[in-house]
């Protein structure tokens, strides 16, 4: 029985070393691999001495003694505190910003530097500060990447001792104190009311010229109207000359002694009893007794027919180019009506042309010596 027991007791630490045993060997081959991801790497140390880099898979290493430090060796964002500065004219701002670096060198990001991002974040505060310092408000109000370009160059030569590129630097914002804001703020509600002022007094000045310039177009218009409204109107008088003319032609003699008996009518009516006749009209009513009273001139059995003007005189009257005359009246006529709708839908349009205009004026005159000749006649 005591046999049995004790065979037991041994079964059971036989099995109870075994576990630890398992457990034993489960722990040892976990602490002897490590798995480092695709973007990062490992710094190792053993008994706290560096080794080497673990790189991206599975690495193996000595249990129990090794540690691991892992470094990120993708682009990473810092982001700069907000931090106060003086510019060099004395003006107090403010301003924060963002670096993006890159771990290039994880060996020397783990050996010299304790905390990489803690020293970059610092180095960049001063920076920041220092850059500004050193730059007027207006520069660092509009010269944002000359403040980015020159951070990052100060930036570059410790962090590459520590493995580190910096590879942009963008500040966010720049803001002045309360009372330069409002300063600003005034200075810019000036200038905007005296660029308003300006252009309102450009603008009156362009209405004022465009209205004069239009009121020259409409004056040399209407001068152009009343130039072609007494041409119009010397013409119209010439053809009613012309025409009374012709008109004189188809009386004829026997027409002319009609109305001088009927001038003799108006004069025997009035009160004075002595008259003065003129021999033209003398001859005229004896030829007009002779045909009433059936002398020789009604025996030969001719009448006093209309008589026709003889050549000299029907080209004095210009009989024979009455119709060529109206042609050329209305062929003028015309064109000066023409000239004056496209003088008004230029000015109309804004943009007048009056040489066609002015043309169409200065060829009419040529057809009035002729006119004139006539009128004269």
């Amino acid at each position: 029985m005591n046999d049995l027991i004790t065979l037991q007791i041994s079964t059971l630490g036989f099995g109870i070393v075994g576990l630890l045993v398992l457990l034993l060997a489960v722990v040892t081959v976990w602490q002897m691999v490590r798995f480092v991801d695709a973007y990062d790497k490992q710094a190792l140390t053993v008994f706290g001495e560096y080794r080497s880099l673990l790189e991206p898979g599975i690495n193996f290493i000595p249990p129990f003694v090794s540690r691991t430090y892992t470094f990120d060796m993708r682009t990473q964002t810092m982001d700069v505190p907000r931090q106060e500065a003086i510019t060099r004219d004395n003006s107090p701002v403010t301003a924060d910003a963002v670096v993006y670096l890159r771990v290039m060198d994880a060996k020397r990001a783990f050996l010299e530097v304790e905390d990489y991002k803690t020293a970059v974040s610092n180095l960049a505060q001063t920076t920041l500060r220092a850059v500004i310092g050193d730059m007027e408000l207006d520069d660092t109000l509009n010269k944002r990447q000359e403040i980015n370009t020159r951070i990052r160059k100060e930036l570059d030569e410790p962090t590459d001792e520590w493995g580190i590129r910096v590879e942009s630097v963008e500040v966010r914002e720049v803001n002045p104190s309360q009372e330069v804001q409002q300063a600003m703020e005034q200075q810019t509600g000036a200038e905007r009311r005296r660029r308003a002022t300006i252009l309102e007094a450009q603008g009156q000045r362009r209405s004022a010229v465009e209205k004069a310039e239009g009121d020259k177009q409409s004056n040399i218009i209407r001068a152009q109207g009343e130039k072609q409204s007494q041409i119009l109107e010397a013409q119209g008088d010439a053809i009613s000359t012309v025409l009374r003319a012709k008109s004189a032609e188809s009386m004829g003699e026997r027409a002319i002694i009609d109305k001088g008996m009927e001038t003799l009518e108006a004069i025997g009516q009035g009160e004075s009893t002595t008259f003065v006749l003129p021999q033209e009209l003398t001859s005229l009513v004896g030829r007009y007794g002779k045909h009433l009273t059936g002398s020789d001139v009604a025996a030969s059995g001719q009448r006093l027919d209309s008589l026709e003007f003889d050549p000299e005189t029907r080209e004095l009257l210009g009989l024979d180019d009455i119709k060529e005359i109206l042609g050329e009246i209305e062929k003028a006529a015309e064109m000066d009506v023409a000239g004056l709708e496209q003088q008004a839908k230029a000015v109309k349009d804004g943009e007048p042309n009056f040489e066609r205009a002015d043309d169409a004026v200065e060829d009419e005159p040529a057809a009035e010596p002729e006119e004139q000749t006539s009128v004269s006649s």
